[in-house]
């Protein structure tokens, strides 16, 4: 008795310490955001020059989490966590010391190879080290240790820059980093290397890798230049090349013996209804944090930590409802409880649209902003479970890889997506109002202009800076200018809806519940 006692202390120490690694992983892909400010003065630099700290690291991210789910896979998940996570801490130290910007893409690019191991290995490895009921438990809290990650960045990392620099969002990695790779080589245990004699598939790494490049970076450069046609070579030639390169790898692993990604998974309706609620849930979910932060501190005018404060509004409900989506998933089903949470998203998402006006506040969004966080809190952790459900033992390192990968493009493609939508009606709304300002044209024309290139997360700062706001037509402009910002957010927030609707269906229409799911992974083996 006191044996079992023993083992199952060590079970959730081990969770613990996966769970350490998944948080510093996710959380470095949006605590950067709130230091770039201090950052730009740091490096007497400009925000684009900056832009490269955050998207090497999305970037790098983005491909390398196929490539560390297969390595896991063949030559075992725990020697790979570890590896990946000694990465993260080394690099992290690295972005810390960094005294140019190249040195701290570098870094940041590198740091990116440890975070993607440790996301998508950590899934695997829980569902290796836990059976029955506890493994529920243990993906549902792994899922809202996810939640809880992506979502707390301002709040974090606002505090860590406010009173210790924008070194420390790196330095606080290396102390937490090292307690959880003690904790990991004493308690985590290893799985099988399932592929220590088949051969690497590097054709399919470099094709993925390429591709998954290629299509990351095409919609970097959109989001950069939103005023660029999707047309343009600029664009359309990384995302096109993407494709085809994307259409190749399939092609070529279908014709491989032992093939990187075993193309048999998306044979389930199951598995691919999945696949679309991580993308889903990225796009929707996950994006709009972006907006929100925006909308709170560059019109409301919240600070980093008072924003971060208001938003465990949304990152709270992972912590309550993490554990507990294991019990429920247990006694109902995941497929209607995914659907459902995911509508839920949806009417989140119009209470917010509906709530934008000149005089928003806190009290205006919170009622959106809850249910947002009651459907991250749900969703994420019956998307772990649910995921590896009728996947065998030594494909489930590949199949966390593929909804990692799913939910980080879902987040891109969000960002440029709503960004772009956001954007058109913004600029709509100034040309067809500027004009009705008394003032010079050749003043209004340089004005719209330089709204129109700022965008809307900067129009606010230019509207009311101290130059304008002693002119004359002060007011009417900037009142035309937040009436501009708010209809794009409107817009915005119910392209989110859809979005979450979407997902939503998706999981209504497409997944099984766990027998049936069961059944039909184990049919399909057999053929």
């Amino acid at each position: 008795m006191q044996a079992t006692k023993k083992t199952s202390t060590a079970q959730w120490i081990a969770l613990g310490a996966m769970g350490l690694g998944v948080f510093m992983g996710l959380l470095d892909v949006t605590v950067v955001n709130v230091a770039l400010p201090t950052m730009v003065k740091a490096f007497n630099t400009t925000f684009t020059n900056l832009q490269w700290v955050l998207n090497a690291y999305t970037l790098v991210y983005a491909v390398s989490l196929l490539i560390m789910s297969k390595l896991g896979d063949m030559f075992g998940r725990k020697k790979v966590f570890l590896t990946s996570m000694v990465i993260f801490v080394m690099a992290s130290a690295v972005n810390g010391l960094s005294s140019s910007l190249l040195m701290l893409d570098i870094s940041r690019g590198v740091q990116a190879i440890g975070g993607s191991g440790m996301m998508t290995l950590s899934m695997a490895l829980v569902a290796s080290n836990f059976d029955g009921r506890a493994r529920g438990t243990a993906l549902g809290i792994l899922g809202s240790i996810i939640g809880l990650s992506s979502a707390s960045g301002p709040l974090i990392g606002g505090y860590l820059v406010e009173h210790f620099g924008w070194e420390s969002i790196f330095y606080v990695n290396v102390p937490f980093g090292i307690l959880a790779v003690i904790l990991t080589v004493i308690y985590v245990k290893e799985t099988p290397s399932y592929g220590k004699n088949q051969r690497i598939d590097f054709i399919g790494m470099a094709l993925s890798t390429v591709s998954l490049f290629a299509i990351v970076y095409g919609l970097i450069v959109k989001e950069g230049h939103p005023h660029w046609d999707w047309t343009d070579g600029r664009v359309a030639g990384w995302l096109i090349g993407g494709l085809v390169l994307l259409i190749i790898f399939i092609v070529a692993e279908s014709k491989i013996k032992e093939p990187m990604v075993n193309l048999k998974m998306f044979k389930s309706a199951h598995f691919v209804g999945i696949v679309i609620v991580a993308f889903t849930l990225g796009a929707g979910i996950y994006s709009y944090n972006t907006f929100l932060t925006a909308l709170m501190q560059n019109y409301i005018g919240y600070s980093a930590i008072q924003t971060g404060v208001r938003q465990l509004t949304i990152s709270v409900w992972s912590l309550i409802l993490g554990p507990v989506t294991g019990i429920l998933s247990a006694r109902y089903s995941k497929k209607w409880m995914i659907s459902l949470s995911m509508f839920l998203g949806g009417i989140g998402f119009l209470l917010l649209a509906n709530a934008i006006g000149p005089n928003v506040s806190f009290v205006d969004l919170w009622p959106g902003m809850v249910l947002m966080g009651i459907t991250n809190g749900m969703v994420n952790p019956l998307l772990n479970t649910a995921g590896l459900e009728g996947i065998a033992p030594q494909e489930m390192g590949m199949a966390s890889g593929l909804l990692n990968v799913f939910r980080q493009i879902g987040i891109t493609v969000g960002v440029v997506g709503l960004g772009l939508v956001q954007d058109t009606r913004y600029e709509s709304y100034l040309n067809g109002h500027l004009g009705s300002i008394n003032m010079p044209a050749k003043t209004l024309h340089a004005l719209k202009e330089a709204l129109i290139s700022a965008g809307p997360f900067s129009g606010h700062g230019i509207a009311f800076s101290e130059r304008l706001s002693r002119a004359l037509f002060a007011q009417d402009f900037q009142r035309i200018v937040v009436h501009a910002y708010d209809n794009g957010t409107s817009a915005l927030s119910l392209g989110a809806a859809g979005i979450a609707i979407v997902g939503g269906l998706a999981a209504a229409l497409l997944l099984r519940n766990r027998e049936k799911s069961t059944e039909i992974s184990t049919a399909e083996e057999d053929k």
